[in-house]
């Protein structure tokens, strides 16, 4: 299966599931109607800290499982663990008549539909929360439930390139580059999961659950701020500076002999000195060009150029050897062979591996538990599961053998197969 990694792997960090194992949200149901990465990634932390999260999957399933490498279902495998799928097909009104039932068990629903859709179902909120007074919804969609884009289409990528973030990414003499991951989507769920926990204390406080409107547009236009401040004030645009910073200086990308590559950071004024005594240069800590940050930011090539020569005469290993020894705040750009080498990485249980019949040597790698709690740390509880893998455990105690049966029958409820 594609390219064999050539650095060893470190088994400190394989990990079972058991089914046993309970977190702080223990006893939590979220009934989660979403698709692809946001809504996933929402669910992920919840069902990583104990909450029951079930899938209510269409016949071909959530999208998320088409995107398979080598036909393995890596991304669903990796966001879906800890998680029950049950599989209905959801354009029978009788499929709509048992997630209603799912509503009224659950604490927090979530759904990612073209906003209009979930009322077309017949699933709008005011009927959710007929149901379940308390429940509360969060409905993802690319641009939000209201505004003038509220109908158009909201992929991750437009919401990118809409937000800012683009137009500050890469370097100036190119294009504008977007994120080479699911950037919008990932703060986005991040985002929904803190939002959902907000609106489940209030409800258990007040009992009043409510609607979160989640686009994947404002948690990402969010983190790019003070951005439209300083606008306002310079009436000048954050250029592309690549691996540069417009805030400290030096910073960035430099290279070593050996053709690794070092991430630098000189945020404070006495991490500069000690860059410049580690390479043997501390006459420019007094040089007018360089003495503050200001007169760096103004000379930022003259100074890169010192720092890129010195990194160039030193293999990477030589460099964060002497950088660690002497206090620079410096380190290197890993890549996916290094971190699944990395002892860190390991140690930290950041990266992780559960057992996994699929994988060439049986075992999926996949990050840990986020975030680290002490008394409740997050659980593997399960992996992934297969479509419509818990239609009979969850939806017999809920409907009764004998209307599972029919359902089944009428080919509401699916088995465990894609069709």
């Amino acid at each position: 299966m594609g390219d064999t990694p050539s650095k060893p792997r470190s088994s400190k960090r394989r990990r079972d599931f058991d089914p046993a194992a309970k977190g702080a949200l223990d006893g939590l149901r979220v009934v989660d109607l979403a698709r692809l990465v946001a809504g996933n990634m929402l669910t992920k932390v919840l069902a990583d800290h104990g909450a029951e999260v079930v899938k209510v999957e269409p016949p071909a399933g959530d999208s998320l499982r088409a995107w398979k490498v080598d036909g393995v279902e890596t991304a669903w495998k990796t966001w879906c663990r800890n998680k029950r799928s049950t599989c209905m097909d959801l354009r029978n009104p009788d499929a709509i008549e048992v997630v209603k039932r799912l509503a009224a068990t659950a604490s927090i629903f979530v759904e990612s539909f073209k906003p209009g859709t979930l009322e077309a179902m017949g699933l709008a909120p005011e009927t959710l929360l007929a149901i379940n007074p308390k429940l509360v919804i969060v409905r993802v969609s690319g641009w939000g439930q209201t505004g003038p884009y509220r109908h158009k289409g909201g992929f991750g990528t437009l919401v990118e390139g809409y937000s800012g973030f683009a137009a500050i990414n890469g370097f100036e003499d190119r294009e504008p580059v977007l994120p080479p991951m699911f950037m919008a989507d990932a703060y986005a769920g991040l985002y929904g999961a803190s939002a959902a926990m907000i609106a489940l204390h209030h409800a258990e406080r007040t009992g009043q659950g409510q609607v979160i409107d989640l686009s994947l547009f404002e948690p990402i236009f969010a983190v790019l701020e003070p951005q439209m401040a300083n606008w306002r004030i310079m009436g000048r645009k954050k250029p592309r500076t690549g691996s540069r910073s417009t805030n400290t200086a030096p910073r960035n990308a430099y290279r070593t002999k050996d053709g690794g590559w070092l991430s630098l950071s000189t945020s404070t004024q006495a991490v500069f000195v000690r860059l410049m005594q580690s390479i043997g240069r501390p006459e420019l800590v007094d040089d007018p060009r360089f003495r503050t940050n200001p007169d760096r930011l103004r000379h930022i090539e003259a100074i890169d150029g010192v720092i890129r020569d010195a990194i160039a005469l030193m293999t990477r290993e030589e460099a964060l050897q002497k950088f660690d020894r002497d206090g620079v705040t410096i380190g290197p750009i890993m890549d996916v062979e290094d971190i699944d080498a990395d002892d860190y990485a390991a140690q930290r249980e950041a990266l992780i591996e559960v057992p996994d019949a699929e994988m060439p040597d049986g075992w999926l790698p996949m990050h840990g538990e986020v975030p680290r709690l002490s008394a409740t740390p997050g659980i593997l509880r399960n992996p992934a599961p297969r479509l419509g893998q818990d239609n009979d455990a969850l939806l017999v105690p809920l409907l009764g053998e004998a209307e599972v049966a029919r359902l089944r029958a009428a080919g509401v409820i699916l088995h465990g197969e894609i069709v």
